[in-house]
């Protein structure tokens, strides 16, 4: 009655009522690589954050990478390796490629789980073992020694950055365990201690990341910092952590954005990008 789309219980039909905009908050598997996002766009409903295309690319770290470099925008050197061919790579051919240590990652998964730092070849056979258990393709990767900075994006088709964070993990890399299991296995610098001109450097290739992605309303850029202030894209995530002790919004609160106030935003963004697509033609008329 009202013309907005509205949730109905699958068991009966009855309705459960309307929807005015989709906040997603679902990480991983079908909650950020497009599959409920294609969803909610195939039910006409407004939702907050990347599109389909946006979420596939941002959860296929391959993907990622490759439109990175296409883009000429650093990243780690990489491999990757699909199911079935891992057994005819040596970990002295990648290691002479890409140096040691290694990093061995699922290419669509996050949380940093199923990854592993490897520097021989008995670890490399456990850990790529380990990582096919998540995914069918893998991500062989170069180390970058640095500092781990973050940077919040806002916005649609002018996105802006917040002022960068910093991850500085107490374990060997910001692995799972650091991330969920131990409540002092990082310490979060916000802001990050760094001088203006770099602080610029790095908000301009986060929105350039970004922009290059397909990204939509909101993400995460994390990149890694160098001794020699190179930057290096790691990853983009389109659906950050997001509680009020999460790196996204305290950046922008530290940017003079409240929480509340982010949420309207994104809400704000979710709508206009909803009203904007509506007025598109998707078939050929004559």
């Amino acid at each position: 009655k009202s013309g907005r789309p509205e949730l109905v219980n699958l068991r009966d039909g009855s309705s459960v009522g309307s929807v005015d905009v989709v906040f997603p908050v679902l990480h991983g598997t079908f909650g950020e690589d497009g599959t409920v996002q294609g969803l909610l766009k195939l039910a006409g409903v407004p939702f907050v954050g990347a599109g389909v295309l946006g979420s596939a690319v941002g959860m296929d770290k391959d993907v990622m990478k490759r439109l990175l470099r296409e883009a000429n925008l650093p990243t780690a050197r990489f491999r990757v390796l699909h199911r079935g061919e891992s057994r005819h790579i040596s970990f002295q051919e990648l290691a002479q490629e890409l140096d040691t240590p290694l990093f061995i990652k699922p290419a669509n998964l996050g949380s940093s789980v199923g990854i592993h730092k490897v520097a021989s070849a008995s670890q490399f056979r456990a850990a790529v073992e380990d990582a096919f258990r998540y995914d069918t393709k893998i991500i062989v990767e170069e180390f970058i020694p640095g500092r781990e900075i973050e940077c919040s994006i806002l916005g649609n088709e002018e996105p802006i950055a917040s002022l960068p964070g910093e991850i500085v993990p107490h374990h060997d890399f910001y692995s799972y365990e650091a991330k969920y299991l131990d409540e002092h296995g990082a310490e979060l610098k916000i802001p990050a201690e760094l001088p203006e001109p770099l602080v610029a450097r790095v908000q301009e290739l986060a929105v350039r990341t970004f922009k290059t992605l397909c990204c939509e309303g909101m993400a995460r850029v994390d990149l890694f910092l160098t001794e020699d202030e190179r930057l290096f894209v790691n990853e983009l995530n389109t659906i950050p952590g997001f509680t009020r002790i999460s790196m996204y919004p305290k950046l922008w609160e530290v940017s003079g954005v409240a929480y509340s106030e982010l949420i309207d935003r994104l809400v704000q963004l979710a709508l206009e990008r909803h009203a904007r697509e509506q007025k598109l033609k998707t078939s050929f008329e004559l």
